[in-house]
Order: C-alpha cells, then sequence, then structure tokens
C-alpha cells in the first residue's frame, strides 16, 4: 500500500455519519487516493494479530514457572515479583502512550510495541540472571503496555457504530493467544529437548509476525490518529479541557480494571502452580491454565456485543464476579476432585476484562476523551493489580500453602463487584468533568 493511501487516512467520526469506511473527498486536500476496503482490512488484521500477543508473554512463564524459578534460584518472595512485573509496567508505560501516540501515531507507536514484544520475548531467557530476565521482560511488557492503552482508542475512533464488535473481536483475539501459549508452552518446550529457555523464547515468533501489517501505518501519523482540525474544532466549539481527575466514574473504572487485573495475573502467574502443588502434572496443570484462558476467547466475543447495548453494565459485572467466588471456593475445597470445573468458572471470571474495555469505550464521548480514560483507567487500575501477585507470593512461601492466598483473592472480588456496578451506570467522563 502507497504511503500517500496511509496519510489520507481519516477517523470514522470526522466522516459524515453513515460513511464507515469510505473517504471523504472534501477532506483529502489532495487528488490522492483516501481510504480504501483493503486499508481496512489491514488495520483489521493488525489489531487481531497485536491482541494476540498481548499476553503470551505472560501465561507462558506461568507456564514454566517452576522450571524458571529452578533455572534461576528464584525465591518464591522472587517468584511473586515476577508476577507483579506485568501489572507495573503496564502502569509506568501504559501512561505515555496517548503522548507517544499524539506525536508519532498510534499505528507507529502500536508497531514499535510489537517489535519491542519480539525482542524482549527473544533475549530474556538468554539474559543471564534475575535481574536480566527481569530486565528483558519489561521491554517486552513496555510494547505490551502502549498497545492495551491504544487498542480501544483506534476502535473508538474508526469503528464507531461496532465498538462492541470490534472490542469483542480483538478481546477474542487476546483470549486466544492467552490461552494457547497456556498450553503449548509445555508440550513446545518438551519438543525443544524440555529446556525452558527455548521453550519462552519460541513466542517471539508470533510478536514478529505482528510487526507486519503495523508497517505501512508508521509513516502515516494521520492513520489511524486523531483528525488534524478535531481539537481546533473542539476549542473553537468552547468544549472545556477534560479533567479526568474529576469523574468519578473514571475512579470506579480504574478500580474495577486494577481488581480484575489483580485476579487476571494471579490466575495467569500462579494457578498452575496451585494445581501442581496440589498433585497435578506439569501438563495437565498447563491445560487447566488453558482452559481457564480459552472460555474466554468465545465470551470475549459476545460480551462486549452485549454490554453495548445495555445502558448499564452492573449486573453483568455482579455474574462474573459469582463466578469468580465459587471458583475460588472450589480451589480451596477440592482443588483435584472439581479442578476442571474450576479453571471454567475462574475463566468466566476473568471476562471482566473485555467487559472493562468496552465500557472504556462506552463511558467516553470522543475520541480524545476515550484516550485519557484508556490511559488513566488502565495505569491507575494496574498500580492497583501491584501489590496482588507479589501479596500472593509472599503468602504462599510464608504460609507453606494456598488457603490464605485464596481467601484474599476471594476477598478481593467483593469490591471489584462494587466497582464495577459504579463503573457501569450510564454516563460519560466527559459530562462529569464538566460539572
Amino acid at each position: 500500500m502507497a504511503s500517500e493511501d496511509i496519510r489520507m487516512l481519516k477517523p470514522a467520526r470526522d466522516r459524515d455519519e453513515g460513511t464507515e469506511g469510505a473517504p471523504d473527498p472534501a477532506r483529502t486536500g489532495t487528488g490522492t487516493r483516501a481510504w480504501t476496503p483493503w486499508t481496512t482490512r489491514l488495520l483489521v488484521l493488525g489489531i487481531v494479530l497485536a491482541a494476540l500477543n498481548l499476553r503470551p508473554a505472560i501465561t507462558s512463564l506461568g507456564a514454566l514457572l517452576e522450571e524458571v524459578r529452578d533455572g534461576l534460584g528464584m525465591s518464591g518472595s522472587v517468584a511473586g515479583l515476577l508476577t507483579s512485573v506485568p501489572p507495573l509496567c503496564f502502569a509506568v508505560f501504559g501512561v505515555t502512550a496517548p503522548r507517544l501516540a499524539r506525536r508519532f501515531g498510534p499505528g507507529a507507536v502500536v508497531c514499535a510495541g510489537m517489535a519491542a514484544i519480539t525482542a524482549g520475548l527473544l533475549i530474556r531467557p538468554y539474559a543471564g540472571g534475575t535481574a536480566g530476565f527481569l530486565a528483558a521482560s519489561a521491554l517486552a511488557l513496555m510494547g505490551i503496555a502502549v498497545s492495551n492503552v491504544l487498542m480501544p482508542v483506534i476502535v473508538k475512533r474508526f469503528f464507531p457504530d461496532r465498538v462492541g464488535s470490534m472490542t469483542g473481536l480483538y478481546s477474542m483475539a487476546l483470549a486466544c493467544g492467552t490461552s494457547i501459549a497456556a498450553a503449548a508452552t509445555v508440550p513446545v518446550t518438551d519438543a525443544l529437548g524440555g529446556d525452558w529457555q527455548p521453550g519462552l523464547a519460541v513466542w517471539a515468533a508470533l510478536a514478529a509476525v505482528a510487526v507486519l501489517p503495523w508497517l505501512p501505518f508508521v509513516r502515516g501519523r494521520g492513520a489511524p490518529s486523531e483528525a488534524p482540525g478535531a481539537a481546533a474544532r473542539a476549542a473553537s466549539a468552547g468544549a472545556p479541557a477534560l479533567r479526568i481527575t474529576r469523574s468519578r466514574t473514571a475512579w470506579a473504572l480504574a478500580a474495577f480494571f486494577g481488581l480484575q487485573a489483580t485476579g487476571a495475573y494471579v490466575t495467569m502467574g500462579w494457578m498452575a502452580q496451585i494445581f501442581r502443588d496440589a498433585g497435578v502434572s506439569a501438563g495437565t496443570a498447563g491445560l487447566l491454565l488453558a482452559v481457564t484462558m480459552a472460555v474466554g476467547i468465545p465470551l470475549a466475543f459476545v460480551i462486549p456485543r452485549v454490554a453495548a447495548r445495555l445502558p448499564r453494565q452492573g449486573p453483568m459485572v455482579v455474574a462474573l464476579g459469582v463466578c469468580g467466588l465459587a471458583g475460588y471456593a472450589g480451589l480451596y475445597l477440592a482443588p483435584v476432585g472439581g479442578a476442571w470445573a474450576w479453571a471454567l468458572l475462574l475463566g468466566v471470571s476473568n471476562c471482566a476484562f473485555p467487559l472493562a474495555l468496552t465500557m472504556v469505550g462506552m463511558r467516553a464521548r470522543t475520541g480524545p476523551g476515550v484516550a485519557q480514560l484508556s490511559a488513566f483507567a488502565q495505569s491507575t487500575g494496574y498500580l492497583i493489580s501491584i501489590p496482588g501477585p507479589l501479596l500472593v507470593g509472599v503468602l504462599y512461601q510464608h504460609t507453606g500453602g494456598w488457603g490464605v492466598p485464596i481467601a484474599l483473592m476471594s476477598a478481593l472480588m467483593v469490591p471489584q463487584m462494587v466497582a464495577g456496578v459504579l463503573a457501569g451506570r450510564n454516563r460519560t467522563v466527559e459530562e462529569e468533568a464538566a460539572r
């Protein structure tokens, strides 16, 4: 695709209503071609491939955590720190995504993010020692962080009438990548000779493929990006600056996002180990984790579509929370006897993530509003989630079992439901911030 095509791309909300995907001749400014169906397909492919790479760095490590701990000489507390690195990186780097997108364009930032994931996953198994492993992991997680924040922004700007279905599409791809990495890491490691290092490094290949569809968007800052005249039009209309911290909905969404992320990263980082400590084999434990992630594949597509049609998402939040409480109760009472049932229930509960992403797109009216809300909710939320996996590791090491950590996760499910109900109310952050 020619670079001139890329430069002429416009966000859907800057076109006449009802002409999504069609070029606006009045805005091209030159005689070059504008948006084409091929461009749309390329953007959708890029979104799907990017989403596939947003979790394998984490779940592949969860499947081999015991081998990595032995290979690097980690204690349980250090391993807990390792499982806390993802939310820390998401909080630190995610907040920079809107600024980077304004300067370089979201397409260029996502492309760089995929390249960072590739490099980090390739380097970390061979970095030598715990410090090098953590540094390379942070590089990969930096790429994941900026892509996490920009996905809702790109969907809102280019598919404003299909926020639910497009959010469902990339949430489903995200869940698919998560479950594939969880299920395949142990068998792939065995096929490569049983060494955990190539078993982790192999996932860099998937990230490298995801770089390709974003390359045509690197040179065109306007694609996908904010329309050049959007800020000026908002200013001329007297639109007040959005102060996101004045919005109660933004804070509620950040709390909901953080608490569901706590549960998700504890699940991805520790659930396989819980089953292994209960007497389940490493391969079966990996499959159970894969089942937990695979449940999210169909539900991640369905839940955003349903949520987008409802004025309030509170009932969905409560239903997912109840599933989480049941799953934790099962892990505590009968971790082996009902292992598959608990894996399914916790998989359903983890679908709070696509629901939170959908609410990000619904709780703001404009593209800039979605960008601010996405960065605020995700960065603040991931800050909230940082202590969870670390605390679970510390409690596990000092109590010698999983009873106390599981009780902690069950207790956190209650405020998660409360915050989600508040975030699911039918209002926007622009309305609240302007009061």
